[in-house]
C-alpha cells in the first residue's frame, strides 16, 4: 500500500505547534515572530515526515495572455502590411500580443483557423478583410461570444462591429479626377474578379458609372488578370506584375486611351514600369492613378496619384474597437453586454502627384489652300 503523503496537520502534531504555525514558518511568513526553537522543532518535524509544500501556481504564467488574433488574406501585399501596423500599434500600446492567420486567400486554410479558435481562445478578434461565403454565418456567431471587427468593404447589412469602405465612392473618386483633367478614353487594369474579391468590382462599377455619368459610356477598357492568379501563392511582385503585363497588353493591342487606373498602387507601379519600357512619357502621354496611398507610392521618383482612404488608421480603430468591448465585457457590470454595433467609415480623398496630368490632344492641322495666281 502506498505511503500516506504528510500534510501540514501531522507536521504540526509532531512539532506540538497549531497548523497556522505550521504554515507561517514553513512559507518563511516571519511578519509573525516565532522563537529559534519553534522554527527548528516544525521544520525537523518536516523533514521526518517528508512534508513538501502545495506547489503554488506562478500567477505570472498561470495569468492568461492577453491575446487579438488577425484573419489576413496575405502578408505580400503593402496594403495589409499597413493594416497590421496599425492594429499592432494600439494592441501593443494596450499590452495585447497579435497572432496573425494568413490564410492566403485559401478557404481550406481560414476553415482551419476557425477551428482553431476554440483552442487558442483569444480576447477579440480581427479579420482584415470580409469572411468567406461559406464562413460569413460562422464568423457571425462567433460576434456573439468575442468582441469581432471585419475591416469590410462595405456590405448591405451587417450584424458584427465594422470598419467600412464603399469601394464605389473610390472608383467613382478616380474616374472624376481623370475626368476633370480630360480623359474621354481610360483603362482599368484590375486582380482578377473573383466572387471571393467581389469589392474590386465595386472599384470598377463605381469609375464605370462616373464615365457613363459624364456621357462617356464605352470609354473605359477593363483589362483583368486571369482568375489563376489568385489561386497561386502570392509573391512580394504578384500586383507589380499584374499591373506590369496588363500595360504591356493594352499597349500591344493599340487601344486607345491616354490614362490607366489600378485597382491598388502595387498594379499602378507595374504600369508604370510598362509604360516607360514602351518609352512613353508619364503623364505627358499616359496619366497613371492607383489607390491605397502605401509608402512606394509617395516616393519622389514614383510620386504616384492615388486614392487615400486611411488603411493604417482603419486598423487602429478596429482594434480600438475589439480592446473598448474587451474592457466593457470584463467590467463591473458585466451582466450588461452592450447590443451596439460600431460601424465607422471613412471619407476618401485624392492624392494627387505627378503621375496625372491633363489628356494630351492630338492636334489637327488644317491645310489650307491657296489659289495661287498665275
Amino acid at each position: 500500500m502506498a505511503k500516506k503523503k504528510a500534510t501540514s496537520s501531522d507536521v504540526a502534531e509532531r512539532a506540538g505547534v497549531s497548523q497556522a504555525t505550521v504554515s507561517m514558518v514553513l512559507n518563511k511568513k516571519y511578519n509573525v515572530s516565532f522563537s529559534r526553537d519553534t522554527v527548528e522543532k516544525v521544520e525537523k518535524a518536516a523533514r521526518e515526515l517528508g512534508y513538501q509544500l502545495p506547489s503554488h501556481k506562478n500567477k505570472k504564467a498561470d495569468k492568461k495572455e492577453k491575446l487579438i488574433v488577425v484573419f489576413c488574406p496575405t502578408l505580400t501585399s503593402p496594403y495589409y502590411v499597413l493594416l497590421l501596423q496599425g492594429i499592432e500599434s494600439v494592441a501593443n500600446e494596450q499590452g495585447y500580443g497579435v497572432f496573425i492567420c494568413n490564410t492566403q486567400r485559401d478557404a481550406a486554410f481560414e476553415e482551419k483557423y476557425l477551428r482553431m479558435m476554440a483552442d487558442i481562445r483569444p480576447q477579440g478578434i480581427i479579420y482584415a478583410c470580409n469572411p468567406h461565403p461559406d464562413f460569413q454565418k460562422q464568423v457571425e456567431d462567433m460576434a456573439k461570444e468575442i468582441p469581432l471587427v471585419i475591416i469590410s468593404n462595405k456590405e448591405r447589412t451587417t450584424t458584427v462591429d465594422a470598419i467600412n469602405q464603399d469601394n464605389t465612392v473610390v472608383g467613382r473618386l478616380m474616374a472624376r479626377h481623370l475626368l476633370d483633367l480630360g480623359h474621354r478614353d481610360v483603362a482599368f487594369i484590375t486582380p482578377p474578379l473573383t466572387k471571393r474579391q467581389w469589392q474590386r468590382s465595386k472599384r470598377i462599377e463605381g469609375f464605370v458609372k462616373e464615365y457613363e455619368n459624364a456621357g462617356l459610356s464605352g470609354h473605359v477598357i477593363i483589362k483583368v488578370a486571369d482568375e489563376s492568379m489568385d489561386r497561386q501563392l502570392p509573391r512580394m511582385d504578384t500586383e507589380y506584375s499584374m499591373g506590369y503585363e496588363l500595360t504591356m497588353e493594352l499597349l500591344s493591342e493599340n487601344r486607345q486611351f491616354t490614362a490607366i487606373a489600378g485597382q491598388n498602387d502595387m498594379m499602378a507601379i507595374g504600369a508604370l514600369d510598362a509604360l516607360q519600357e514602351a518609352r512613353l512619357h508619364v503623364p505627358r502621354d499616359i496619366s497613371v492613378i492607383g489607390c491605397d496611398n502605401i509608402f512606394y507610392s509617395g516616393i519622389r521618383r514614383i510620386a504616384l496619384t492615388t486614392i487615400e482612404h486611411f488603411v493604417a488608421l482603419k486598423g487602429r480603430d478596429a482594434c480600438d474597437i475589439i480592446i473598448r468591448k474587451i474592457g466593457t465585457k470584463d467590467s463591473f457590470f458585466s451582466d450588461i453586454q452592450p447590443t451596439s454595433l460600431y460601424n465607422i467609415e471613412y471619407s476618401p480623398r485624392v492624392i494627387a502627384r505627378k503621375t496625372t496630368g491633363y489628356a494630351k490632344v492630338e492636334k489637327k492641322i488644317k491645310k489650307q489652300k491657296t489659289n495661287k495666281n498665275k
